[in-house]
């Protein structure tokens, strides 16, 4: 009798949450300032009603382990297919290395032991390769990861909301929340953090690619999607009020504001629960890299078989068939960049590479809501487990609203639009970093065009050979 996969309900529930739920990108959202209440509720609408629709039909009609480069290749082609697949991947080592920057501080905070620029670098490459090394194996065999750091994040979001519920009745709140300042803010400071809530609200596919390890896929992959939605809305609210009540918004640092919240509501910078937090803190960043990476390798070593990926990403472990091909690539990538990062001139590392990962990780994107559409329109007879209700005009809005959310908060992430030395210090590395690595997908594609067409003229050769051959015969 063949063993009952061990994916229960619960654990896609735990999983989606340990996914989509970011704890690190909750102090670049309160930045933002009260008005993150406002653009919250805005984009739960805009982008996550739709977006969480559209990734449960496909995700139930398209099972396997492609996720969206399965969706955007059979209603656009391989062309497209390949630029969602590399946006997709490239994404993954710059976010990881974007979170190995932070280890040395988190180590720091709980042994005190102060680090040099070469040992930060070898704390920063433990985190990498340990992570690569677990990705070498199974999401099954990871589930107690998956759900472990699901239950601490929640648990990390409560307390520092709760904290922060607690200091505002008796001691006061470091931001002044009053009705105009809950209203939409829309400086450019602010709106170049608005991408971060849609990244918060990102990743729902990627349970997708645990379909075979699931014990009913096609009805736990929109229960837990519904489930963990709800969830996942209500800590990130609940801990951004908490950061909200700790740090003055001016002064919120993108890399450190969680345990500085934590910190200034506890009125301490040492101490068990400080210790404490730190460890739990540290434990999501391999939590979140670890969930990723399972789907994010899957889709990059499927995409490489269907040959829109470089051959190297094809490596299958001949034990278990994980992509360890694009694990490893991970691993390299994520070294060079936290290697190299001590010369570069933005020295807020976490915000460069976290910046950068999330223009990438937006672009892959954009082509998944239309292609959602087409597919509708080129593949109507196949099953729909779920299907999206609707007519013309609702499923159109379904389309356009978070197409449109995701290309607005590109302009504010991407494009300098300030023109002073500061700004153009911070944002130009992350514009220029941008388009190397679209031309860099550019040049993938080139360069697998160019390689299909000479096998098609050496089929069309070996054809012309062989029929001359039969007519010298004749």
């Amino acid at each position: 009798m063949e063993k009952k996969k061990k994916f229960s309900l619960m654990s896609a529930i735990l999983s989606v949450i340990c996914v989509v739920f970011v704890a690190e990108a909750a102090a670049p959202v309160a930045a933002i300032g009260n008005s993150q209440f406002f653009w919250w509720i805005f984009l739960l609408i805009t982008f996550l009603l739709p977006y969480g629709l559209i990734s449960s039909e496909l995700g139930t009609t398209y099972l396997g382990d492609g996720g969206i480069y399965d969706w955007v290749t059979k209603a656009f082609g391989h062309r497209w297919g390949s630029r969602v697949s590399w946006y997709y991947w490239i994404n993954y080592p710059l976010w990881l290395a974007s979170l190995a920057v932070m280890c040395p501080e988190l180590v720091t905070t709980i042994t005190g032991i102060e680090f040099p620029t070469i040992g930060a670098i070898i704390i920063e490459l433990i985190f990498i390769w340990v992570i690569v090394w677990i990705s070498f194996y199974p999401v099954s065999d990871s589930i107690w990861i998956l759900n472990g750091a699901a239950v601490i994040k929640m648990l990390l979001a409560v307390l520092i909301g709760g904290l922060g519920v607690y200091v505002a009745l008796t001691k006061g709140m470091a931001n002044e929340f009053t009705l105009s300042s809950l209203l939409p803010s829309f400086d450019l400071n602010s709106l170049s953090f608005i991408s971060v809530i849609i990244f918060n609200l990102l990743g729902f596919e990627v349970i997708c690619t645990f379909a075979d390890d699931m014990e009913n896929p096609k009805k736990q992959i929109p229960q837990s999607i519904i489930a963990a939605g709800l969830v996942i809305a209500a800590i990130y609210i609940f801990s951004a009020f908490g950061i909200g009540v700790a740090i003055p918004t001016d002064q919120i640092s993108t890399s450190s504001g969680l345990m500085d919240s934590f910190k200034l509501l506890t009125g301490s910078t040492t101490g068990w629960f400080i210790i404490a937090m730190a460890f739990l803190f540290l434990l999501t960043l391999f939590g979140n890299m670890i969930s990723w990476s399972l789907g994010v390798n899957n889709t990059a070593c499927y995409a490489a078989e269907n040959g829109d990926m470089p051959k190297f990403f094809t490596k299958r472990s001949q034990k278990n068939g994980m992509p360890t091909g694009a694990a490893l690539m991970n691993g390299i990538v994520a070294s060079v960049v936290v290697v190299i990062a001590p010369i570069l001139p933005n020295q807020d590392l976490f915000w460069a590479f976290f910046s950068l990962n999330l223009v990438m990780f937006l672009l892959s994107y954009v082509p998944v809501f239309p292609a959602f559409y087409k597919l509708r329109k080129i593949d109507p007879d196949t099953p729909r487990p779920f299907k999206v209700g609707g007519g013309k005009f609702f499923l159109g809005s379904l389309v356009v609203l978070p197409m449109v959310m995701i290309i607005i908060s590109l302009i504010f992430t991407a494009l300098p639009l300030q023109f002073d030395a500061a700004s153009l210090s911070e944002q130009l590395p992350i514009t220029i970093g941008a388009i190397v690595f679209i031309l860099f997908g550019e040049g993938i594609i080139w360069i697998k065009k160019i390689k299909k067409t000479k096998i098609g003229e050496n089929q069309d050769g070996k054809e012309n050979c062989d029929i001359n051959t039969e007519t010298g015969r004749l």
